[in-house]
C-alpha cells in the first residue's frame, strides 16, 4: 500500500487580487499543515493551466484539497480529475473585503465551475466546503476530510478474517471476500472455528500461563471461575493472538455459540474482549460487518469500541440499551467496578466479561449494513454514554441519543437494519459520512 498523501491544489488566475489571494493561500497551507504532516503543497499559487500540469507531475494523492484560490474556469478542475481517481474536497474562499470596490477572489464563482466539472466527471461524489482558513468550521471539516480519506486508504490494506460460520438466522453478518475487496478494498480470509480449537486443544497449560496471568491483572472476579475454563480460556487466548499475528489480522469476527460451549467447553467470550483490548476489532456471531464497523471506529478513536444488541429502549430517559453476552472490552468497564468477570448468561460458563460501562460524553453508534438488494449503507447516531450500572448479565452500555430514541428504534427497525451495532467512544459521526460519501454508500443518520 502506498503512502498516504493528500494534496493541496490552489488553482485560480492572475488577474484578481493577488495579494489577497496569497494571505489566502498562506493561511491555507498553515492550517493543512497543522493538521497532518502528510500534506503536499505547491511553492506558489498555480494561476495557469501549465503551473497546475507541473505541480500535478509530482503528487500521489489519496486526498485532492481543491481551492479556487481566485476564480477558475472548469478546465482546472478537468485536468485534476482525468489523473486522479482519488476523493475530492472543492474549497471555496470568503471574499476576503466587501467594501463596493473591486471583487478580489471569486472564489465561489469558480467553485461552481469546478462543482460542474465534477458532477460530470463523478456524478457529484465530492465533499464541498465554504469558508476562510480561520474558521473553526473549516478547520474540523478539512480534518475529517483528512482522516477519512486516510481510513479509506486504511481497508486497503486491512486483512479480516472470519472464525467460523454463522449461526442459523444470522447470516446478515457473513461476508463474500469479492464484496469486501470490491466495495472496501479490504482482504477477507477464513478459518474454521475448530481449526481454533483443535490448535487450542494441544497446548500445555505452562505455554499458556502469561495469558491467565494478563487477564488476572485488567479483571476482577477471575478466581471465581473453575480451574479449568481458565486454563482453557488462556489456550484459546493464545490459539487466536498467534493466528492473528501469524497471518496479520487487524479485525476478526468469530463464530461462539454453539461451538465453544459444546467442543470445548469454555466461551471465546473473553478472548475477544482481549484480542479488542490489543487493537484487533473482533466481534462475535461471525459478524463481518461488525467486525469492519468496529475497527472504522477504533482507527479513528484509536480505542476500543463496544458491540452489541439494541435491547431496550426509555422514552423518557431518550436512551437506548446496547448489550451483549460478555465479550466488552476491558478498557472500556466502568471504573467503580472495574472489569467484571462472570459466566455467559444463556449457558451458565464462564469465563465471559460481565460489567456496565463507562460514561462518555460523545458516542457514535455505527454500522455498515447490507440491504436487501445487496448494497451497502453506513447507519449513523450521536449520543452520550451515561454513568450508569450493568443492565444485565453480561456486558451493555446505556446511550442518550441525540435525537428522539424512540424515533431511532421505529424508523430503523422499520428500515431492516441489522441487529448488531458498534458504539464508538468518540465524536466520529462526521468522518464516518465522509468516508461512507468517499465510499459511494448511502449514509443513514439518525
Amino acid at each position: 500500500m502506498s503512502k498516504f498523501q493528500a494534496a493541496y491544489i490552489p488553482v485560480g488566475v492572475p488577474t484578481f487580487h493577488l495579494e489577497s489571494a496569497q494571505a489566502e493561500f498562506e493561511k491555507s497551507i498553515q492550517l493543512l499543515r497543522s493538521l497532518s504532516d502528510e500534506v503536499a503543497a505547491p511553492e506558489k499559487m498555480l494561476l495557469s493551466i501549465d503551473d497546475l500540469n507541473a505541480f500535478l507531475d509530482t503528487i500521489d494523492p489519496k486526498l485532492i484539497v481543491l481551492q479556487n484560490i481566485t476564480f477558475a474556469n472548469s478546465a482546472y478542475a478537468g485536468e485534476v480529475l482525468k489523473r486522479f481517481q482519488c476523493p475530492v474536497l472543492l474549497w471555496t474562499l470568503r471574499e476576503p473585503v466587501i467594501d463596493g470596490g473591486r471583487l478580489r477572489l471569486n472564489s465561489l464563482t469558480g467553485a461552481y465551475s469546478a462543482g460542474n466539472a465534477l458532477m460530470a466527471f463523478r456524478g457529484g461524489n465530492f465533499e464541498y466546503l465554504f469558508g476562510s482558513p480561520e474558521e473553526e468550521r473549516v478547520r474540523q471539516k478539512v480534518n475529517a476530510c483528512i482522516r477519512a480519506a486516510k481510513l479509506k486508504e486504511e481497508l486497503r490494506g486491512l486483512k479480516v478474517a472470519s472464525v467460523g460460520h454463522t449461526p442459523q438466522g444470522f447470516g446478515f453478518g457473513r461476508a463474500l471476500d469479492i464484496d469486501m475487496l470490491n466495495v472496501f478494498g479490504v482482504t477477507l480470509e477464513s478459518i474454521e472455528a475448530r481449526e481454533l480449537i483443535d490448535l487450542a486443544k494441544g497446548y500445555t497449560d505452562e505455554e499458556c500461563a502469561e495469558y491467565l496471568d494478563k487477564m488476572s491483572c485488567c479483571t476482577a472476579g477471575l478466581d471465581q471461575t473453575p480451574g479449568q475454563n481458565q486454563k482453557d480460556f488462556a489456550k484459546l487466548c493464545k490459539a487466536y493472538k498467534e493466528y492473528v499475528e501469524k497471518n496479520q489480522i487487524g479485525a476478526l469476527s468469530s463464530r461462539c455459540w454453539p461451538d465453544f460451549f459444546t467442543a470445548f467447553g469454555t466461551p471465546v467470550c473473553g478472548v475477544l474482549a482481549m484480542l479488542n483490548d490489543m487493537g484487533v476489532a473482533s466481534s462475535c456471531e461471525a459478524d463481518t460487518y461488525g467486525a469492519l464497523s468496529m475497527y472504522m471506529g477504533m482507527k479513528l478513536t484509536e480505542k476500543a469500541v463496544f458491540f452489541g444488541d439494541p435491547v431496550s429502549l426509555d422514552e423518557k430517559e431518550n436512551t437506548i440499551t446496547f448489550w451483549h453476552c460478555g465479550m466488552a472490552p476491558c478498557s472500556l468497564a466502568r471504573r467503580d467496578t472495574g472489569a467484571q468477570i462472570g459466566v455467559h448468561p444463556n449457558r451458565k460458563i464462564g469465563p465471559v466479561m460481565d460489567f456496565g460501562c463507562e460514561p462518555c460524553e460523545k458516542v457514535t453508534v455505527f454500522r455498515v449494513g447490507r440491504k436487501a438488494d445487496g448494497s451497502f449503507r453506513f447507519f449513523l447516531a450521536a449520543g452520550e454514554a451515561l454513568d450508569k450500572p450493568k443492565q444485565f448479565n453480561g456486558t451493555s452500555v446505556v446511550v442518550k441519543t441525540e435525537n428522539s430514541s424512540f424515533d431511532v428504534v421505529n424508523q430503523s427497525v422499520k428500515d431492516g437494519w441489522e441487529p448488531h451495532f458498534a458504539v464508538v467512544y468518540g465524536d466520529v459521526k462526521e468522518e464516518l459520512e465522509i468516508l461512507g460519501h468517499m465510499l459511494g454508500l448511502e449514509v443513514c443518520i439518525y
